[in-house]
């Protein structure tokens, strides 16, 4: 599966979260390839809910956001967003606007998490760089 998400946001979210440490690149690799896994994993849930409520198109709710931020406020870029929505779902289902913002909303608040655990354990390892391994670690613990 190739990532569909472009790495320079997601290393804005991982830097936004790591202060003054630097950010590999393979972390924001990884970092992304775990989005996009969320993301499809995220949407394949949604579409069940739709198919439940007799509905073809995935809105906001059934992500579990009742208010859809402002795209401006967004870093994830709504496009690709919308690709790793529909990774997994068949291509009957629609996605409406709402719902791509809403899942990019989602999908940054999980970033930011993960990356301030990652930010955690680079300080950890007295680093002043965060890894993919950090990434990897951060994953591992709360799995």
């Amino acid at each position: 599966m190739s990532v569909e998400l472009p790495f320079s946001p997601v290393d804005t979210l991982i830097r936004h979260s790591a202060g003054d440490l630097r950010v590999s690149a393979g972390a924001a690799e990884e970092l992304a390839r775990r989005i996009q896994e969320t993301g499809a994993e995220r949407a394949r849930a949604a579409a069940e809910q739709a198919t439940a409520d007799g509905r073809k198109t995935l809105m906001a709710a059934d992500f579990g956001v009742e208010e859809v931020p402002p795209k401006d406020d967004l870093i994830l870029p709504i496009a690709p967003i919308d690709r790793i929505a529909r990774l997994d779902i068949d291509d009957a289902y629609r996605v409406s606007m709402d719902a791509r913002i809403a899942l990019a909303d989602v999908l940054e608040d999980f970033a930011a998490e993960a990356a301030h655990g990652a930010a955690v354990l680079a300080r950890h390892a007295d680093r002043r760089t965060v890894q993919a391994e950090d990434i990897e670690t951060y994953f591992h613990l709360v799995e």
